[in-house]
């Protein structure tokens, strides 16, 4: 049984300073793949160096939407150019978010759709961030929607009707460790009818604790069994199938190699 956290942030400090323990726990535990996500230029660099560093780790870049003010045109074109790095798998990850109100929602949309042409040039799939802004990302989307490879939302939070949509359009949908929180009666729904060719699953750590690891500050892949086994068991099937079609649907998602 092995299983792929899509969605991490190993860069993050109290995961990055100790990493070789955060990834013997993850793969004792039956997580033994791992792709961890920058959000801005040095998280970017330095997800690329434990790519380098850990072959079965893999690296997604973007700038995240809360620092879309800060985003040059010289800005993109260093992204553009990690994004050709060859354990980079993924743009993201890349979105709006209307919930924070970090930046500007005219730069958020400028500096997404960038992401979403690079994402196109380079035939990379994408992971979406988006919060309190699903018909627009769903907007922006459309308009590239035939040249993108594949798209994610990640750590879904939208409606069963939402989620409607998303599969409709042949995109994807991850969930992380709040499906288990006893009030997330909504993602409990939504799982519950997304197939598992379309399912992911990922930590978001060091965010996010599944149950029953709430207690536990700082989250990561290791913790990610709890989510596989709940959402097995919402799912009514087996573990065993559960880990290997999830699985399968990720190493196809990324084009991760076959192990």
């Amino acid at each position: 049984m092995e299983l792929i956290d899509t969605h991490c942030h190993l860069t993050f400090e109290d995961l990055a300073r100790d990493i070789e323990a955060v990834l013997e726990r993850s793969s004792a535990a039956g997580v033994t793949e791992w792709i961890t996500v920058g959000t801005d230029p040095q998280e970017n660099r330095k997800a690329i160096e434990f790519a380098e560093r850990f072959e079965n780790m893999y690296a997604a870049v973007a700038i995240h939407p809360h620092d879309a003010k800060t985003v040059t045109a010289d800005t993109i074109g260093q992204l553009k150019k990690l994004a050709q790095h060859n354990k980079v798998v993924a743009i993201g990850e890349t979105g709006l978010d209307y919930h924070y109100d970090l930046s500007l929602h005219e730069d958020q949309r400028r500096v997404f759709a960038e992401h979403l042409e690079i994402a196109a040039d380079l035939n990379l799939s994408v992971i979406i961030h988006c919060r309190k802004a699903f018909e627009e990302t769903m907007e922006i989307l459309q308009q590239h929607g035939q040249e993108l490879k594949g798209v994610v939302f990640h750590c879904f939070s939208g409606s069963v009707e939402q989620a409607k949509v998303v599969l409709d359009y042949g995109f994807y949908i991850s969930f992380t460790g709040v499906v288990t929180f006893k009030n997330a009666e909504k993602p409990r729904r939504v799982a519950s009818m997304v197939p598992l060719d379309r399912l992911m699953l990922e930590t978001d750590s060091p965010y996010m604790s599944p149950e029953p690891m709430r207690k536990q500050k700082v989250n990561e892949p290791a913790l990610m069994i709890h989510t596989a086994r709940f959402l097995a068991d919402l799912k009514q099937v087996s573990f065993h199938e559960f880990a290997k079609r999830t699985t399968t649907t990720a190493r196809d998602f990324f084009d991760l190699p076959k192990p």
